[in-house]
């Protein structure tokens, strides 16, 4: 058994029965591309990738809601409203397909009349019930 002297220099590793000699740690050189082909192997990339496709992102439909009250929806809101249990600006607009403008108007009639009374006015969120 004899021992290598340059055992410490050269490791050895074992991919797919191919062994590859690593000198210091390093992997074998590659030779040197010319300008011409490193400028033909950019260009050919770049034409393969193509333009960047953003993504469109969440695309809800858009809801058309009443911005007028007719005079059949008026009768139904004011029968109907006064009956619900919590009244918000949002439950008007999904229950009667009307703006939340429209709602907000509906609302402050409704509580002037007396018909609804507040349980918090906040700005940002009044929520009502029946009176």
């Amino acid at each position: 058994q004899s021992i290598n002297p340059y055992a410490p220099l050269l490791l050895s590793f074992k991919y797919s029965s191919k062994i590859l000699f690593v000198v210091n740690g390093q992997p074998p050189k590659q030779p040197q591309k010319s300008k011409a082909q490193k400028a033909l192997a950019a260009a050919s990339s770049s034409r393969s990738k193509g333009k960047k496709k953003w993504s469109k992102g969440k695309v809800r439909e858009k809801k058309n809601y009443a911005v007028v009250l007719s005079p059949e929806l008026y009768k139904k809101l004011f029968a109907g409203v006064p009956k619900m249990k919590m009244i918000t600006v949002y439950t008007m607009v999904e229950a009667y397909k009307i703006n939340a403008s429209v709602a907000r108007r509906c609302i402050k009639e409704l509580a002037s009349k007396g018909k609804i009374k507040c349980i918090s006015n906040h700005s940002r969120m009044p929520i009502y019930t029946k009176a």
